[in-house]
């Protein structure tokens, strides 16, 4: 299948020949959400930890005798009833991540892609080098391109692209294979070089 290139100055500068198997694959919903969801999964810290009765300092004296006093009986001040006593259901250490095997994140790599395609958000350039770690140049060739929202996608890292888009709302720079999935659902826009394009085809085909 062909993708149209474009010019950094957003003139047409023909045609990339691309495989048909990464940008041409039908969209396959439920494999996508798994992975999404177990690549943001894999995300959370999963530290939360609170203490139970029994893991609370203290609370060894029995805090009145059981009998004679008119109140309720009590055998420890660490007693989750308490200020200051342990919890209930109390919060353990957890691993959140789910097994996503290569197979399964290439298949929803290619169905993002191929959907990105069908919906006119990827946009495939010559190149998207700058002259040097330039915020002000980037952002004239994103107003040039008419893009507000976009991930850049490199062949490999390009340090001086990287500087310049970082301090630029809502613009995130990253190479073929340091890309997630997330982030390519998430971006009005993708961008990607020819490079990259080649690249994607290498590592999913």
């Amino acid at each position: 299948m062909e993708l149209k290139v474009t010019t950094q100055i957003g003139q047409a500068a023909g045609v990339v020949n691309a495989s048909e198997a990464v940008f041409g694959e039908s969209f396959n919903e439920p494999l996508v959400h798994q992975v999404v969801t177990a690549y943001l999964a894999a995300g959370r810290a999963g530290t939360a930890a609170q203490k139970t009765r029994a893991q609370v300092r203290g609370g060894g004296a029995k805090p009145w005798k059981q009998k004679g006093t008119g109140r309720a009986r009590a055998g420890t001040s660490r007693s989750p009833l308490w200020r200051g006593g342990g919890r209930i259901f109390a919060a353990v250490p957890r691993d959140y991540t789910q097994k996503v095997n290569k197979k399964m994140h290439g298949g929803a790599m290619r169905a993002i892609l191929s959907e990105l395609l069908r919906q006119d958000r990827l946009m495939v350039v010559e190149d998207f080098g700058v002259t040097g770690a330039k915020t002000k140049e980037l952002v004239g060739k994103l107003r040039v391109l008419g893009l507000e929202k976009c991930l850049i996608i490199t062949e490999a890292f390009d340090q001086n692209l990287f500087l310049s888009g970082r301090n630029i709302p809502n613009v995130y720079v990253t190479e073929v294979e340091q890309v997630d999935p997330v982030s390519l659902v998430t971006f009005e826009k993708v961008v990607v070089t020819v490079g990259a394009v080649k690249k994607f085809e290498e590592l999913l085909g």
